[in-house]
């Protein structure tokens, strides 16, 4: 592999951005993953197309960004536990992973980021949006960052669990139990030393030292305000593709737009096999 052959291209403005010319089931050399790997940093998240990787290229191409760990909620693949499908039939309205979240917020030291690649996605719908962390911090004003910078939340594992509705085509399971831990509404990442929001609506509904009602109002405004179309990205994917975010300055979910589901209970089937880094 060239390392001067590559190209980082720019997906949106405000994160994202395309590898291309690199083919990531041959073993890369140093120069071409450190082109990689800055773009990472750089770019919050990282798409790659036409990437028919089998699971053991899956599993060594996540490697290169750390030791990879299971996930909580599903069984991996036989075989294979660094590896889980998630899956969405036809006749399913919901997609797993539908709200904004950062993953696995409610542990003490949440993942990396994770690897996600495509196998069968309909003609069009099932995307993912991106959201940056570190944007929606640099864009508060003044007064609310200094606000949120004495602020601490509270992040519960079974805000998720206790509404999950097993998927039909995935085996479900809960290897870690109820988990909960606080952390700070800023963080400061430890490679780019940048600073973020640290949101996760999907796991965090509590302030630390306010009440229900008090946190519902300051979380919601800042989910609003991180969520902004100009702060996001929407993934388009294609069979193959594969999308690499880094879980300490991004939030993201999977749309739920399969209306045939929703309307008449037939639809389209969504395959997806993620890894997850850990930190």
């Amino acid at each position: 592999m060239d390392a001067n052959a590559l190209e980082i291209r720019p997906y949106a403005s405000a994160l994202g951005a395309e590898v291309l010319n690199v083919d990531l089931r041959t073993e890369l050399d140093d120069a071409t993953w450190s082109v990689i790997h800055q773009a990472f940093l750089d770019y919050c998240v990282l798409f790659f197309r036409d990437q028919p990787l089998t699971l053991d290229q899956h599993i060594a191409f996540s490697k290169r960004f750390g030791e990879l760990e299971p996930y909580p909620y599903n069984e991996g693949l036989a075989g294979y536990p660094e590896v889980v499908e998630v899956v969405k039939l036809p006749d399913e309205v919901h997609n797993f992973g539908s709200g904004w979240h950062t993953d696995m917020s409610f542990r003490e030291k949440p993942p990396l980021g994770a690897v996600l690649c495509c196998k069968e996605i309909p003609p069009a719908g099932g995307d993912t949006l991106f959201a940056n962390m570190y944007l929606a911090y640099d864009m508060l004003s003044e007064g609310m960052k200094e606000m949120v910078s004495r602020l601490n939340a509270v992040h519960y594992s079974h805000t998720f669990s206790d509404s999950f509705e097993p998927f039909k085509g995935m085996k479900s399971t809960d290897t870690y139990g109820e988990q909960s831990t606080v952390h700070p509404l800023i963080r400061t990442h430890p490679e780019t030393e940048k600073v973020s929001l640290f949101l996760s609506p999907d796991y965090c509904v509590l302030l630390e030292d306010m009440s229900p009602e008090e946190s519902r109002a300051i979380l919601e405004l800042l989910e609003k305000h991180a969520t902004r179309h100009e702060f996001s990205c929407r993934f388009r994917w294609r069979r193959d593709s594969i999308a690499v975010w880094d879980n300490r300055c991004i939030m993201h979910q999977a749309l739920e737009d399969d209306h045939g589901a929703r309307l008449r209970g037939k639809g389209f089937k969504r395959v997806m096999r993620r890894s997850t880094i850990k930190v």
